[in-house]
């Protein structure tokens, strides 16, 4: 079932796909399933949604990513967005971030039954992670709002970093929280197969002096 619920919602976001990659999709989302009644990683338990929640919202915002990326999940709890992307987007590389030691445990899994070579897993507070390198983009679907993600990731934030970040809620008040002098925002709406609810993707880069 989970299997072609996949396969029918990666071709309404029209991304190729091969069979291994569905393969390590279905793996997570049973992973997750199984841990979930010990871990509480999601509310959502319906295989359906799960598929529309997960899987095809996190891999919405997938044509923002150059193939070779090197990318930060912020807070990935469950691994969202970090592990679909990085299974559609073999030659990116990732470190998922998150404080939660339930999570990151989980995740450390999923990342093994997967055989996600291009992940890194990081249990730490984003406010005492010393990265190894930069990024080309970070990413966080955990914070709730844009001024608390940018003041969060500021260390990070390297020259030519893009910040990335899905939102359900935007009010102009939130978009008018960061100074257009130093902040370039752009907002594409998302529709996501299986999820009624607006959706909006937020890019941000930093203004060049």
């Amino acid at each position: 079932m989970l299997t072609a619920l996949l396969q029918t919602g990666l071709r309404q976001l029209d991304i190729a796909f091969d069979d291994e990659q569905v393969e390590k999709l279905r793996i997570y989302l049973e992973l997750m399933q199984k841990w979930n009644k010990a871990y509480n990683l999601t509310a959502i338990t319906e295989p359906q949604k799960m598929v529309a929640y997960h899987v095809l919202d996190s891999l919405s915002i997938m044509p923002e990513f150059d193939p070779h990326s090197r990318c930060l999940d912020v807070g990935t709890g469950a691994g969202l967005p970090g592990i679909p992307l990085a299974i559609m987007l073999p030659q990116s590389d990732w470190v998922l971030l998150d404080s939660n030691g339930k999570k990151t445990r989980f995740v450390q899994q999923a990342v093994a039954y997967c055989r996600l070579s291009n992940v890194k897993v990081v249990q730490s507070r984003i406010q005492d992670y010393d990265a190894e390198s930069s990024f080309d983009v970070i990413v966080s679907r955990a914070y709730s709002s844009l001024q608390d993600f940018v003041t969060s990731v500021a260390p990070l934030w390297q020259s030519g970093s893009r910040l990335i970040t899905m939102k359900t809620e935007l009010s102009k008040a939130e978009l008018e929280s960061l100074d257009p002098q130093i902040y370039q925002l752009k907002v594409t709406p998302l529709q996501v197969p299986g999820i009624a609810q607006k959706r909006s993707l937020v890019t941000i880069q930093r203004q060049e002096l």
